[in-house]
């Protein structure tokens, strides 16, 4: 399908191609731009993925977009400029805060419209460290990836709504179905973590830091003691080598040795979510939009999460899953009880409500499509504000109310 009536070029920038949303969803973009007929450009510092893009029908250019010094940052804008000539560049769209005070004065005396996507609501103890984070919110247009997000940009960058635009990140729902996954495949992790046949596996998939609450679910498997109940941990502690001591620590001292399993990686998150008997995302701080939730949604798995943040526009509380207070391991077992104590058909009934609220708020097509909305938008010349879409759960205005509430947190540093 063509989207554009002429080839715009449009260049993304993010650090690095690694595992995660803010990779996934510019690697969605690449693809995306390819196929509705404009030239994609991804400027990064390497990583993993890159062939993603090559068979995307991406251009992938390898800068030290990634640095954080100031020196290297400087000499980055003139390296962009350079680029945004040479491939006439019309969009420059920028998804962290490093590559985008370059890419903000590299578009400067060029033609090139400047745009970034804020994924986190960034931490920030000085006004040094504000103004820093300021750079995600100085685009032409500002993509939020929630309505917590875009709360957080209204309050601390006093973004207005002309600029700011709400796009949730997608699943790729061919890919995150039950249907999707062989039986092979779960025997194949099975068999890899080790878990006994007959197990109840609770999930906390993310990056090992303390912040995702990891403790917060070990007290609660403590305070469950079920024999029947097998923890997998998923995610790299990405150098944080004490905190994984601490936590392998932790584990040792609640009694659960055996009952945990604390897993670097996994390549095969479909076949993880069909293996879990229920999901959760403790995290103590709020996430900017959190995949998690929406991703074992879409794989029919029940799932908790702490009451803050993305969670609150993605979880349906009673219909979809469970929403907990943060930090409460009390409630979080409580919650993790409720989930294994559903009957079949009770569980069925779930699983049918969260495939159907992903599919009808958070899939890969609806969150290209409004990107490449904003795009034209720019193209033609930024038009006047869009009106923006409800959030997806049943009463956007306590989600709204609710982020004005739980926003302030995002000023104070998050412990490794």
């Amino acid at each position: 399908m063509t989207f554009f009536h002429t080839q715009p070029v449009i260049m993304q920038i993010i650090p690095a191609l690694g595992a995660g949303g803010a990779e996934q969803g510019c690697i969605d973009m690449a693809a995306e731009i390819a196929s509705a007929g404009g030239r994609s450009i991804v400027v990064s510092h390497g990583g993993s993925r890159v062939n993603e893009l090559v068979r995307a029908g991406a251009l992938h250019i390898d800068l030290p977009v990634d640095s954080k010094n100031p020196l290297v940052m400087w000499r980055n804008v003139r390296r962009l400029r350079k680029l945004i000539q040479r491939y006439n560049v019309n969009i420059v769209h920028v998804r962290s805060r490093a590559p985008a005070w370059s890419a903000y004065y590299a578009c400067k005396k060029t033609h090139a419209h400047f745009m970034t996507t804020c994924h986190a609501p960034y931490n920030f103890a000085n006004e040094t460290k504000r103004f820093y984070n300021s750079a995600i919110a100085m685009g032409e247009r500002v993509i939020a990836i929630s309505h917590y997000v875009a709360e957080y940009l209204r309050t601390h960058y006093k973004l207005e709504d002309d600029r700011l635009r709400i796009v949730p990140r997608g699943v790729h729902m061919a890919r995150f179905h039950p249907t999707a996954v062989t039986p092979e495949r779960m025997i194949n992790l099975a068999r890899g973590w080790r878990i006994p046949d007959g197990s109840n596996i609770v999930m906390l998939p993310g990056r090992l830091t303390r912040w995702k609450g990891h403790h917060v679910l070990v007290e609660a498997m403590a305070q469950l003691n079920r024999k029947d109940l097998f923890g997998v941990i998923i995610g790299s502690d990405q150098g944080r080598k004490e905190y994984r001591l601490e936590l392998e620590q932790f584990i040792k001292d609640k009694g659960l040795g055996g009952h945990v399993r604390l897993v670097d990686h996994c390549k095969d998150m479909p076949a993880a979510y069909m293996m879990a008997t229920v999901v959760v995302c403790p995290s103590t701080d709020p996430e900017g939009f959190g995949r998690v939730p929406v991703e074992a949604q879409a794989m029919g798995r029940p799932v908790i999460a702490a009451d803050h943040g993305g969670a609150q526009e993605t979880i349906i509380p009673g219909q979809t899953g469970w929403l907990v207070p943060p930090g409460d391991s009390r409630a979080l077992a409580t919650a993790i009880e409720e989930a294994l104590s559903l009957d079949p058909t009770e569980r069925a009934m779930l699983a049918t409500r969260g495939m159907a609220h992903v599919a009808a708020h958070f899939t890969k097509e609806q969150m290209t499509a409004r990107t490449l909305d904003v795009y034209a938008e720019l193209l033609r010349g930024g038009a006047a504000a869009l009106p923006q879409k409800k959030a997806p759960v049943s009463s956007s205005n306590k989600v709204k109310k609710e982020a004005k509430k739980t926003v302030k947190k995002a000023s104070k540093p998050k412990k490794l």
